[in-house]
């Protein structure tokens, strides 16, 4: 009977052990532009499109903070997708759904133009989607296809 208590008590001090921090580093891709934040969005969103997907909406986050009198580096998001891409991981788990369609983030970190994005792989994680999912690739493909265009030189 010890043996049981002594392995209870092993398997829930292991179950309580600290899990290692994960930072938004481990989940995003990022990558620079030789552009500013408005060229390499309008590169990005000419790239999108031109790959056939949506733009559903471009939001731009300083304008929004100067409308409340704050000033912040310029960052604007790009939120775009395409149902062939989205659908079919939306059958395997509808709530997937609030994270597409995709959003690729471009921002001044001092005054050094970034962008970034979720990895596909990741997100499918989330959602208990294998990471060798076909479609997961594809829009990885796509991702990594419309940032390189919009960073190009």
């Amino acid at each position: 009977m010890r043996i049981f208590v002594f392995l209870g008590l092993g398997l829930l001090l292991v179950a309580c052990q600290a899990m290692p921090k994960q930072t938004a580093n481990d989940e995003l891709i990022t990558k620079t532009s030789p552009y500013g934040v408005t060229e390499t969005m309008d590169r990005l969103e000419a790239a999108v499109t031109s790959k056939g997907a949506r733009v559903f909406a471009r939001i731009n986050h300083a304008a929004g903070a100067q409308k409340i009198g704050e000033t912040i580096p310029a960052e604007e998001v790009l939120v775009f997708g395409n149902p062939k891409l989205g659908t079919p991981l939306i059958k395997v788990d509808p709530r997937i759904g609030l994270d597409l369609p995709v959003k690729v983030l471009v921002w001044d970190e001092d005054g050094i133009t970034k962008l970034a994005f979720l990895s596909p792989e990741k997100l499918g994680a989330w959602y208990g989607i294998d990471a060798t999912h076909p479609t997961l690739g594809k829009m990885r493909g796509v991702l990594e296809a419309v940032t390189k265009e919009a960073v190009r030189e």
